[in-house]
């Protein structure tokens, strides 16, 4: 996907020095007027959650922060590092005020993060830790996603949890969340179950997960799967497909993560136990607010955004906002996604789905 404004368009100018995290600076007096441009790099259009949520977010709440002034410059890699890399140096040479970016690929990432930080602009990781020497960090408590999903699976399947086999689907092992939600899921289902077939998810592919499931279905039985921790909806939905091509007439509780439509109209259906609600409201609109005070030196305000901290293999204290997270399952619909305001009963409740939402009091 080209960049939503072209290189040549843009006329700013790079900021040739930032403070750092800790500065003094007064957040009263900004040293950089209203006219930034943001640039923002998004991993892929698989997760929905990206298109239609997080870069329109940081676009409205750039523009409410700058007074209309300030402008964000969009690219999606559509699962491509290559084609990341090649939009992240793009943005580097546009001379854009600062770069957000959600690293395909954590460490392939480094050096063009490098660059950005030798041209004077600052990065921010956005949902994803990059490595290289970033500035700031925003994301969800990623390891908490993983123990809210093990908790799920452990609570639903209750007694029997000891002699059940479960199917562990995580994501893409270049990915540096993929590692802590599989702690955190971990920490919750290590000796409490057994976990008979574990995968990896080649940049989340679906696909990729659909065919490990069929692999696992064969290898486990179909009726010897007791649940399926899956790392996120997109994988949730193929290994859903799979256990149904397979011949499945109950679907084992499967897990997920980010809300997405589907996976919440596959909840009030049964047949997806539970997703994990991020909210995308709240993250997005921290990394908008973290960028604009960045470029403009209100150091007091962007302290007050980091107050946390996480280390990547490359640097270590990086300032950070870590979102919480929570369970959505058939009881929770109505106080998570819909009382945000991300779906209304009626995007969910499509006449597919009216029954099922009938039986919930979902109306």
């Amino acid at each position: 996907m080209a960049l939503t404004a072209s290189a040549s368009a843009l006329t700013l100018t790079a900021c040739g020095a930032f403070d750092d995290a800790g500065g003094s600076g007064s957040s009263a007096s900004p040293k950089r007027g209203d006219d930034i441009t943001v640039g923002l790099l998004l991993p892929d259009k698989d997760t929905a959650r990206f298109e239609k949520f997080d870069y329109p977010i940081l676009k409205k709440e750039v523009a409410s922060l700058t007074h209309g002034k300030g402008k964000v410059v969009y690219a999606n890699a559509e699962a491509s590092p290559a084609t990341q890399s090649r939009q992240f140096r793009q943005m580097v040479d546009a001379k854009v005020d600062i770069v957000l970016v959600d690293p395909l690929d954590a460490k392939s990432i480094a050096p063009d993060v490098q660059k950005a930080k030798d041209a004077g602009i600052p990065v921010i990781a956005y949902d994803r830790l990059a490595q290289g020497p970033i500035d700031a960090y925003v994301s969800h408590d990623n390891e908490l996603v993983g123990e809210v999903q093990g908790r799920a699976i452990i609570e639903v399947l209750g007694s029997k949890a000891a002699t059940s086999k479960i199917v562990m689907m995580n994501g893409d092992p270049a990915d540096p969340n993929t590692a802590k939600f599989k702690d955190g899921a971990l920490g919750e289902l290590q000796n409490k179950v057994q976990i008979a077939k574990e995968y990896n998810t080649d940049k989340w592919s679906p696909a990729v997960a659909k065919a490990n499931m069929r692999k696992a279905i064969r290898a486990i039985g179909l009726n010897n799967i007791a649940a399926v921790y899956a790392a996120n909806d997109g994988m949730a939905g193929a290994v859903i497909d799979a256990l149904k091509e397979s011949g499945a007439t109950k679907i084992p509780p499967v897990t997920g993560q980010d809300a997405n439509l589907d996976a919440v109209q596959r909840v009030v259906s049964g047949e997806q136990y539970m997703t994990v609600y991020k909210s995308f409201l709240d993250e997005a609109t921290h990394a908008a607010e973290m960028a604009v005070y960045k470029v403009q030196g209100r150091d007091i305000r962007f302290d007050a955004l980091t107050r946390d901290t996480v280390d990547s293999p490359t640097k270590k204290k990086i300032p950070a906002m870590l979102v919480p997270v929570v369970a959505l399952t058939r009881d929770s619909i109505k106080d998570t996604v819909i009382a945000d305001g991300v779906y209304s009963v009626k995007d969910i409740c499509t006449p597919k789905y009216e029954a099922d939402c009938a039986a919930i009091g979902l109306k």
